[in-house]
């Protein structure tokens, strides 16, 4: 099984942990923070599940229907779970807001206070575990599943100093304002995952920094005279380069071969932890300028 696959199955399950937690004290206690961040674990859980299928369906080899394969699988998960990461922030929004309006007492402080310490370490070790993971492996998937533990990481080191701060001065309110607090961060938090997925969904090209990487390689390499038409995209961990070389009249269809092979082999070495599928054109002059 590959490491992405035990990844989403470990966050899955550490989700359904960290559920069972903060439901049973947010229900007790009345506190929104608590519910608001019990909300965000449950929707952590089935995220993590569709990730898990997302990845395993991602992976099978190209066939008659789907030519390239499913890697599309990656980014359409990570969009799906920006998205439900800015609908649980709204569901916290409206709670907060409700509980401003009600003022509530908050109860069972002390075991809210050791749930979400407990709660916090828990996750630390997770994103710490999901963070090693994407460096290794470049996943988008996996990225934003750390990034999405690294935003409840965060909100429930709030949801604790929020509860520390009303048992010593039993100042309720701030429960709710920590609320709209960490609704406003998992919206802002949720933006660059959905706007990355999309971009990945509509083929945008790769970032300015690994297209430099590419012309680098082409701009090194003496036995083409140009090169034109670079064209660029990712699909889930798998990047699609493309591009016309230019050669001299006089060069062998065997040898511009051989020099196609060189640069894809380079192409590919750039980037170590992607499946690059690099197409060189050969082109014995340049026809940028001609009629395609």
């Amino acid at each position: 099984m590959r490491i992405e696959k035990k990844a989403t199955l470990i966050s899955t399950s550490v989700a359904l942990v960290l559920v069972a937690f903060k439901l049973t004290v947010g229900i007790l206690s009345g506190s929104v923070a608590v519910l608001a961040s019990a909300v965000d674990s449950l929707l952590d859980m089935v995220v993590s599940s569709f990730n898990y299928f997302a990845l395993h369906n991602s992976e099978k080899e190209p066939d008659e229907k789907f030519n390239f394969g499913r890697r599309k699988l990656e980014p359409l998960a990570a969009v799906i779970e920006g998205t439900i990461i800015s609908l649980s922030a709204l569901f916290i929004l409206y709670e907060a807001i409700s509980k401003m309006v009600q003022n509530t007492p908050i109860e069972h402080l002390d075991f809210s206070i050791s749930v979400m310490v407990g709660s916090m370490i828990i996750t630390a070790g997770l994103v710490l575990f999901l963070s090693i993971v994407a460096k290794k492996t470049g996943n988008m998937v996996i990225s934003a599943d750390a990034l999405h533990y690294k935003t409840d990481l965060f909100s429930n080191g709030a949801v604790l100093i929020s509860l520390i701060i009303i048992s010593f001065t039993q100042y309720t309110l701030i429960d709710p304002i920590l609320g709209v607090g960490i609704a406003v961060y998992m919206i802002y938090s949720a933006y660059p995952i959905i706007c990355e997925g999309i971009l990945m969904l509509l083929d945008a090209a790769l970032e300015p920094e690994n297209i430099e990487k590419i012309t680098t390689i082409l701009d090194k390499e003496t036995d083409i005279t140009s090169y034109h038409d670079l064209l660029t995209r990712r699909s889930g961990s798998d990047i699609y380069i493309s591009v016309h070389a230019v050669f001299s009249v006089s060069t062998s269809l065997f040898d511009a071969h051989l020099v196609g092979d060189k640069i894809e082999l380079g192409l590919r070495n750039s980037f170590p932890n992607n499946t690059v599928h690099p197409l060189i054109h050969l082109d014995p002059y340049d026809d940028s300028q001609s009629d395609h």
